[in-house]
């Protein structure tokens, strides 16, 4: 590991530990040359989740996209930010537990609708006119129907 201080290429593992939440090794070094004190953490190497399109293009999963869809999804509702991170986070966790590196864009919507309708209705019913496409009122009249049947 390279001191990011004088580029050495030496150092020691002063402290080893598991970080906050358990998915990397944070590890304390000391540079061999100057004594630089820096911190590296050790991640498991994992496969990017590529998600198909609908015209057969694929893209790498990205979170932040997610989020904004959900973002819009949610404005103007009380739904805190953390909650919608456990919700990626939980889609995300499905996915790789599942062995997944390959996921229909269609899938990934209904793996998100699946946990808005629980979370909150309207925003369920925000998210599921982009994802869907509704071209007209009797369509989205309709999918208000289905959830009143719920």
């Amino acid at each position: 590991m390279r001191c990011p201080k004088c580029g050495c290429d030496e150092s020691k593992v002063v402290d080893s530990r598991p970080s906050e939440n358990n998915d990397a090794i944070r590890r304390r070094r000391e540079c061999a040359s100057c004594g630089f004190r820096f911190t590296t953490y050790e991640r498991r190497e994992e496969m990017p989740l590529m998600v198909i399109k609908r015209d057969g293009r694929k893209e790498t999963f990205d979170r932040l996209k997610l989020m904004r869809g959900l973002l819009t999804a949610t404005v103007k509702r009380d739904i805190p930010v953390e909650r919608l991170n456990e919700l990626i986070d939980d889609i995300e966790s499905e996915l790789r537990d599942t062995g997944i590196v390959e996921v229909a864009a269609q899938d990934l919507g209904m793996m998100v609708l699946k946990r808005l309708v629980n979370l909150d209705k309207v925003a369920y019913v925000r998210f599921a006119s982009v994802y869907r496409d509704f071209k007209d009122v009797d369509e989205f009249s309709e999918e208000l129907r289905s959830l009143d049947s719920d």
